[in-house]
């Protein structure tokens, strides 16, 4: 990826984000980058990178700077599209960390991705703070993707939009350490597709180009199995009544555990396999997951499937 103001097939690979307006052309489209992604073999999955001591699934694995940026590239040569680099553990009860940490763990990361992966490969940073979210822009991040979908800090929108950058608004009730305290919908459906379009308009109104805005239903955040179950069923609704395209987060995820009455790693993994195909065939636009290489080739087998009918 280049790494100064370069513009690759629609989206651009942000160098600095000043304190002032920023004049970014073309700005950041999901539809261009997803298209790059066809027309050179990539499939629509977002590898996890998690920079963290104690996310759920790897965390503590990556934490090294050097070893962060060797599993990244190994995600980007497995075919995935995006690379979401995150320094805060989101997982349930997962404690808050300082935006100068975050920062530590994240940007050295994005620096040495943008050096080393080729477009039209895009990295994102998983964050919910403006601040770290500028600082990874600066480093050559072109896509923010924020849990919070700005409630905990409404300052990450203007910061993405002086940026041209993508976003994505993820659901979620709470903060991830008291999120799986009770969650309760009368229409879970209903509740977290209200949600993401209100979330969406205020990104909109915010300065964001609605190209340049993905949604989340937020798998796993502030759900029960029922909740998540009855998500993954309505995606074809979620995504009729959506104007914006869907990112599903399910990898290795504890409900999978819970349905498949198997808390083994490799049942996880066929688990979100499963959920992998059923997502992109039911109107997810991109798929985020731990295991990039499966996923891949759950996807290519989708698209090859669908060409045929």
């Amino acid at each position: 990826m280049a790494s100064s103001g370069a513009v690759a097939d629609g989206y651009l690979t942000i160098a600095a984000i000043g304190p002032g307006p920023v004049s970014c052309t073309p700005v950041f489209t999901w539809e261009a980058l997803l298209d790059a992604g066809r027309r050179c073999g990539r499939a629509p999955v977002m590898g996890i990178v998690n920079v963290t001591p104690d996310s759920f699934s790897d965390g503590g694995r990556y934490l090294d700077t050097a070893r962060a940026v060797d599993h990244a590239s190994r995600l980007a040569t497995q075919g995935a599209i995006v690379l979401d680099v995150g320094g805060e553990s989101t997982r349930p009860g997962a404690a808050p960390v300082s935006a100068a940490t975050e920062i530590d763990r994240v940007v050295p990361v994005i620096g040495a991705l943008v050096a080393r992966i080729s477009d039209p490969v895009a990295i994102s940073v998983d964050t919910t703070k403006a601040e770290v979210a500028a600082a990874a822009l600066r480093a050559g991040a072109t896509i923010v993707n924020d849990v919070s979908a700005a409630r905990f800090d409404p300052e990450i929108l203007d910061v993405t939009a002086r940026a041209d950058a993508g976003y994505v608004a993820m659901h979620l009730r709470g903060t991830p350490t008291t999120m799986q305290d009770e969650p309760r919908y009368a229409d879970v459906v209903a509740e977290v597709g209200t949600y993401l379009a209100e979330r969406a308009a205020v990104a909109i109104a915010a300065g964001i180009a609605p190209g340049a805005i993905m949604v989340d239903p937020g798998i796993g955040f502030a759900k029960l199995v029922a909740h998540n179950l009855a998500l993954l069923a309505a995606l074809p609704t979620l995504a009729e009544r959506l104007d914006a395209p869907l990112l599903l987060g399910t990898s290795r995820k504890s409900f999978i555990a819970s349905v498949l009455e198997d808390d083994g790693a490799s049942a996880r993994d066929d688990g979100t396999l499963a959920t992998v195909v059923w997502a992109l065939d039911h109107g997810a636009a991109l798929v985020r997951v731990h295991d990039v290489g499966a996923a891949v080739v759950a996807a290519d087998m989708v698209a090859l499937s669908e060409a045929a009918a």
